[in-house]
């Protein structure tokens, strides 16, 4: 029987294909954490990348490439597959600073929980707000937009090209400030009530200089935040959906002025 012989150009397609591929699932917040195996990242990548290639292999050289141009356009396909990731990692960094700011108030600056994701110690409202954002990006299959943006990017920004400069950068910026913006939205109604409670509680410790303000501040803080946070949770899908569809908008305009 002879061997199956693969033209060597389809395989380093494919291999810049699994590159840029491979850096996405390895920047996103669901795949990204230090309990799930090299091995079965890999064989995901893999899986996706053989379902992907037949429609990225129009926009992939024609041609063998020498060694490093080979290795310089691999280097360029993880940069841009990272920079893919970051629109997953940025939605989710500005909940996380959201709620580490709201845990910070309601008195919860010291109640930091091991994050098996990041292996780092997060706060516990952090936490608690990345395990609701990823369930949320799940269950409205926002997952499924990265399938047709790494697609899309092929087509906008095929491999070997690359350049840094433009508005490029400036993009990526006005991103970033953004996601502060948003960050402040949303724990906005939790920090504005807490302020009320602690000028209450001011008030009350001039007029009661016997009541222990410091040790009644806990419990009222603690259970004003999470009734702030019931009431408005349901809104949160709705964020997350809408800052994704954005910022999927604004990485195809990086890719546009790369």
């Amino acid at each position: 029987m002879e061997a199956l012989l693969i033209p060597i150009e389809q395989f380093q397609n494919f291999l810049i294909c699994l590159a840029r591929v491979l850096a996405i699932f390895s920047a996103l917040p669901v795949l990204q954490g230090k309990q799930i195996p090299p091995q079965v990242k890999v064989g995901i990548g893999f899986g996706t990348a053989l379902l992907l290639f037949p429609l990225m292999a129009p926009y992939t050289p024609d041609f063998t490439l020498t060694l490093p141009e080979f290795a310089l356009i691999l280097g360029n396909e993880v940069l841009i597959g990272m920079l893919l990731g970051l629109a997953a990692r940025l939605v989710f960094t500005f909940i996380s600073f959201a709620y580490t700011v709201i845990g910070y108030q309601m008195g919860f600056a010291a109640a930091n929980i091991f994050d098996p994701q990041t292996t780092q110690q997060l706060s516990l409202m952090s936490q608690f707000a990345n395990v609701i954002a990823i369930l949320i990006f799940l269950s409205l299959d926002i997952h499924h937009l990265f399938f047709h943006i790494m697609v899309d990017s092929y087509r906008i920004f095929p491999p070997g090209m690359i350049n840094i400069s433009g508005d490029a950068i400036p993009l990526v910026l006005e991103m970033t400030a953004q996601m502060f913006v948003l960050a402040v939205q949303i724990s906005a109604p939790v920090l504005a009530l807490l302020l009320v409670s602690n000028m209450v509680l001011g008030l009350l410790s001039r007029v009661f200089p016997q009541l222990n303000v410091f040790m009644l501040s806990f419990p009222i803080n603690i259970a004003l935040a999470l009734f702030i946070i019931a009431l408005t949770l349901h809104i949160m899908p709705i964020i997350i959906s809408r800052e994704f569809d954005t910022v999927i908008e604004n990485f195809i305009r990086i890719f546009q002025a790369l």
